[in-house]
């Protein structure tokens, strides 16, 4: 029953109403409403202690998989919104009824006038949180829906049958495809300028980055293949007038698409194609590609405020020299970043490689859960304009998860560069064998090096002598997997 005691001041009207926004029920019960105030607050009380429960007892690969069926059903995000909206509409009524049953009329006109206006922005402040994470999901949930439209096979079985609660199959690593190309109005078709396979362990998240140059020569195709029959011993093409060469694997996706008759008049072969390609260079099953618009991540770049660099000296971009990307150590825009990446100017393309996994390694250390939320819908944005895959869109309620754990685990690189692999005349078995000796050094979990009992004793130094390697010393192996980051500064 309704406590009828005299009214309280404004003072009271504004702050119990401003502790209902954050405690519901609290007004409630001061104003004499005890069994309506009691029922909120201990609803409220549950609900907290509910998600404390959760937040307690969850993992981060728990939150993860949680946050992939989110992506991956959009049943799933229609209701949240949903939910949320009706929860923000929910507090706000609180919030207003709360107000009202302070009782404000009392009060004279002037602070009748202040106290509703304090009201109506605490209601809707509380509407905002709620609204705010509708709208986080609805974008996400537009990314998702662009970039995942696209019709695509499922990831095979293993010869182990596929059990339904192993998305992976019985497979122990994912392989995906990552492409760099640019989309431009005067270009035709598809020219991949970077070519890379990520390597994940499914259970550690341990990765393996395999750079391929794009200037591979005598490209050989999977045995078989219709490319293998058109080209049996390699890649082969007349030089073009100029000196330039369209045979080398950059050129594999242009190449199949232009060219249709090989396939039995089947086109958009080239994705397929280039597929298959690097896969049996490698010596692996790529399960899905994904097609980066080099654009598209400069505006990823600038979605998250710039990524912090080590250029190591001046770097000139542009056919005639137009810009420059100063030597030196910090934060570069989108723009400068991928200039940085991709100039060819005074450079070669195994220095570009080198620049481009140091821009890689850059994003994925810097883009940190707090920074991505802060500048959500820009990242959304830049997202929808950056891929092109042919992921399923179910697997992403597992792939969100594996992400996580590649955030967090071991990444690790090789180049297929020289002095490794000689471009113009490749090492096939070479290029396979070290790509498994990579996988296999993802796979261990190295365990610290055991001290010796006693320190041998130093040799006293020789003047003027001429340093000899010591017992057991090697020359570096330019084939051993290194950290994504080294040499970048």
């Amino acid at each position: 029953m309704r406590d009828r005691s005299k009214p309280p001041g404004v003072g009271a009207v504004i702050g119990w109403t401003a502790l209902a926004a954050i405690v519901p029920g609290a007004a409630h019960l001061r104003a004499g409403w005890r069994r309506t105030g009691l029922a909120i607050l201990c609803t409220y009380t549950a609900l907290l202690l509910a998600l404390l429960w959760v937040a307690l007892t969850s993992d981060v690969d728990d939150l993860a998989g949680l946050a992939g069926q989110l992506v991956a059903s959009s049943g799933l995000s229609s209701a949240t919104v949903a939910v949320s909206l009706a929860l923000g509409a929910a507090w706000f009524a609180l919030v207003v009824h709360s107000f009202v049953v302070m009782n404000p009329g009392t009060l004279p006109s002037t602070w009748q006038a202040v106290a509703g206006g304090v009201a109506g922005t605490l209601a809707v402040a509380s509407l905002l949180p709620f609204g705010l994470v509708g709208q986080y999901v609805a974008v996400s949930q537009s990314a998702v829906d662009d970039i995942f439209s696209a019709p695509s096979t499922p990831r095979p079985a293993s010869g182990r049958g596929g059990d339904e609660e192993d998305p992976w199959a019985g497979h122990s690593r994912v392989n995906i495809l990552l492409l760099g190309g640019d989309a431009d109005t005067h270009r035709v078709g598809v020219r991949t300028d970077s070519i890379n396979v990520a390597s994940v362990d499914v259970k550690t998240g341990n990765t393996v980055l395999l750079s391929l140059p794009r200037n591979l020569e005598n490209v050989r195709f999977t045995p078989g293949s219709p490319m293998a029959k058109r080209f049996p011993t390699g890649f082969r093409l007349p030089a073009n007038p100029d000196g330039s060469r369209e045979d080398l694997l950059f050129a594999v996706w242009e190449y199949a698409d232009s060219h249709p008759e090989i396939f039995g008049g089947r086109k958009n072969q080239g994705t397929k194609t280039l597929v298959d390609t690097v896969g049996y260079t490698l010596g692996l099953k790529i399960d899905w590609y994904a097609l980066v618009n080099m654009w598209g991540f400069a505006r990823l770049i600038d979605a998250i405020g710039g990524v912090t660099l080590t250029v190591p000296q001046d770097v000139v971009f542009g056919k005639y020299n137009e810009g420059l990307v100063k030597a030196g150590t910090r934060k570069l825009r989108g723009a400068d970043a991928m200039w940085f990446a991709r100039s060819r100017t005074n450079s070669d393309d195994y220095t570009r490689m080198g620049r481009q996994r140091c821009v890689l390694g850059a994003l994925l250390s810097q883009s940190d859960p707090a920074t991505v939320l802060s500048r959500f819908n820009q990242v959304a944005l830049a997202t929808k304009e950056l891929l092109r895959t042919d992921i399923p869109r179910p697997m992403l309620e597992h792939l969100v998860p594996l992400a996580v754990k590649v955030k967090n685990a071991k990444v690790t690189s090789v180049q297929f560069v020289p002095p490794l692999i000689n471009t113009g005349y490749p090492d096939w078995s070479k290029i396979r064998t070290v790509t498994a000796k990579a996988l296999r050094a993802s796979a261990v979990t190295r365990r610290p090096l055991t001290a010796t009992a006693a320190p041998a004793a130093t040799p006293k130094a020789t003047p003027k002598a001429t340093p000899r390697p010591t017992a057991g010393s090697r020359t570096p192996d330019p084939g051993a997997p290194k950290g994504i980051t080294d040499g970048c500064g």
